[in-house]
């Protein structure tokens, strides 16, 4: 069984930081539509879906991955690298400690769950605006006892690694070339984003099935084609927050 944490829309979601795209309006009824119909896929995918209240004053908090990595053995609180975010962590943190043991990204370092990429017993983390240098180091010392090894992954143009490079399996990962270099993935089974939908590379992997946008069919297609099952979601008001389909669960194992 797999638990997923959510939390509903924010109606201040239309005052989201960006970063790499420009503001337009956000439909706030429609952004709660869409979430809830993201809820039904993860329910569809075979998740135990848990939703935290909204957070009317913190706009970003529908994406709960930002605020925490959770493993097998333990979760890890983080330390958002915007400063508005970083009051999401503790009702997150209050629910998450009912799971498992809990460690902490201590100040200066900063880092985004987003920027987390799991794969087996490897962690690449993106070095980002949002996730440096010390907050890579702090979350390798915190994990090295547990057997974890923690990279640091170089990438341009994106928010987090996560919108460059996500995993399809154990052996396979989703990727868009121009934001994060093919090498660095060189020992995995590649495939690329379709050329015409440049933010494609972000889906949810639980279990074997794929959760992912609904705007990027051609993209969808390559994945069918190679064998993954695909569950699509419209959430194209998220997405003008800088939102996709991980950053709006944390999705864990309830039995590791």
């Amino acid at each position: 069984m797999w638990n997923a944490i959510t939390r509903a829309v924010s109606p201040s979601l239309d005052r989201c930081e960006l970063s790499h795209i420009a503001r337009t309006g956000i439909d706030i009824a429609l952004a709660r539509t869409q979430h809830r119909d993201y809820l039904r896929a993860l329910e569809s995918a075979g998740c135990r879906v848990i939703v935290l209240a909204e957070e009317a004053e913190l706009p970003d908090s529908v994406f709960v991955e930002d605020v925490a990595v959770v493993l097998d053995e333990m979760a890890v609180l983080t330390r958002p690298g915007a400063p508005s975010r970083r009051p999401e962590v503790a009702s997150v943190a209050d629910l998450l400690r009912h799971y498992r043991p809990l460690e902490a990204i201590e100040a200066p370092a900063t880092l985004d769950g987003g920027d987390v990429l799991r794969i087996d017993r490897t962690l690449y983390v993106g070095q980002s605006a949002r996730s440096n240098p010390d907050g890579i180091a702090q979350l390798r010392k915190l994990l090295a006892a547990h057997g974890y090894a923690v990279q640091g992954v170089a990438m341009r143009h994106c928010l987090h690694l996560k919108s460059a490079v996500t995993a399809l399996s154990d052996d396979s990962v989703l990727l868009q070339p121009a934001w994060v270099d093919r090498e660095r993935f060189g020992d995995f089974r590649i495939i690329e984003v379709d050329p015409g939908e440049e933010h494609a590379a972000n889906v949810l992997r639980i279990g074997d099935a794929l959760v992912m946008p609904a705007s990027f069919p051609r993209t969808r297609q390559r994945l069918l084609d190679a064998g993954f099952k695909v569950i699509v979601v419209d959430v194209s008001e998220l997405q003008k927050a800088e939102g996709a389909v991980t950053c709006c669960s944390l999705v864990f194992r309830s039995d590791p």
